[in-house]
């Protein structure tokens, strides 16, 4: 029997692997896609701690090289359930085995929603972005624009506002949805243009991104923008939905649980993007997994 079963191998996953490893504990990362995380789609980072620039993908290499080192097992499975036994125990089913253990942590992330229009995958992490902290700084003194008229693009907008030659913020209603000290402060910067109703129709180029396709809502009339980066920022997806049954969600579908890293069932723990929290970034998922790993070792040396 695993000690710990850790559900997602992003940051937080594989750092409470790291975490739990040193406290001699075993731990297994089930991952259903792929190892990294969100942090795959970043081609460059720069504000992680010891890396002055480095990729998402090489970064999300070397956590899991670091967490194999450790001794953490780690399975490209997805688990579909989990279940806690008469003894205490718990039992992670997957879509090719089941695995039991004495602690789990969840740490399934949250995926940024994604437009589903016609060649955005292809400029995912070049030329799409969707974190104005992590990449707004490679676009400085460069037109970009923000898709979204919430509260996430204006903060988005506004961040990018403070550096870049122009913002041009794309919204499919007639007016912004947004908080309106946040909307009104917004618009009323020389460098920001608020384009309304309209949504984007596709986004072309070859190697690089080079147009975005806008259409009207009222009139199905196409246009073309030509900005160096796009943000979307049309909010987030927690992927929780298969532990309903195992502790407290949000309604937003976030697990919820504070800076313990603890839910409301003995022995269940959650780290990063999945819970309910103010700051997404890389550093607070490491944090994350580090406080729930340690949580999940006390408990299991309380049962002793």
């Amino acid at each position: 029997m695993t000690d710990i079963i850790i559900i997602g191998g992003g940051p937080a996953g594989l750092t409470a692997a790291v975490y739990a490893q040193r406290a001699g504990k075993s731990a297994m990362v089930l991952e259903k896609s792929g190892f990294g995380g969100q942090i795959t789609y970043s081609h460059k980072i720069e504000n992680f701690p010891s890396a002055t620039s480095i990729s998402g993908t090489e970064l999300a290499d070397k956590m899991v090289e670091q967490a194999i080192n450790q001794g953490a097992q780690v399975e490209l499975e997805e688990a579909l359930e989990v279940t806690k036994n008469d003894d205490g125990t718990f039992t992670v089913i997957t879509d090719f085995s089941k695995y039991d253990c004495k602690a789990v942590i969840i740490a399934t992330g949250a995926k940024h929603r994604t437009l589903g229009v016609e060649g955005e995958e292809n400029f995912i992490g070049s030329g799409i972005s969707f974190c104005a902290v992590c990449d707004g700084a490679f676009y400085a003194g460069q037109e970009v624009a923000v898709i979204g008229g919430g509260n996430s693009a204006l903060v988005e907008a506004t961040l990018l506002a403070e550096t870049c030659k122009k913002v041009t913020v794309i919204q499919n209603l007639p007016h912004l949805t947004g908080e309106k000290k946040v909307a009104d402060a917004l618009t009323a910067r020389d460098n920001v243009e608020v384009i309304y109703s309209t949504v984007v129709e596709r986004f072309e180029g070859e190697d690089e991104l080079t147009a975005v396709i806008l259409k009207s809502v009222d009139t199905g009339e196409e246009t073309s923008i030509n900005p160096s980066g796009v943000f979307v920022a049309i909010g987030l997806a927690p992927d929780n939905k298969a532990f309903e049954n195992m502790t407290a969600l949000d309604k937003t579908g976030y697990v919820i649980a504070n800076e313990t890293c603890t839910t409301d069932t003995e022995g269940v723990f959650v780290a990063g993007d999945c819970r309910t929290k103010q700051i997404r970034q890389i550093t607070t998922a490491t944090a994350d997994g580090a406080v729930a790993a340690l949580a999940a070792c006390s408990y299991i040396d309380s049962k002793k």
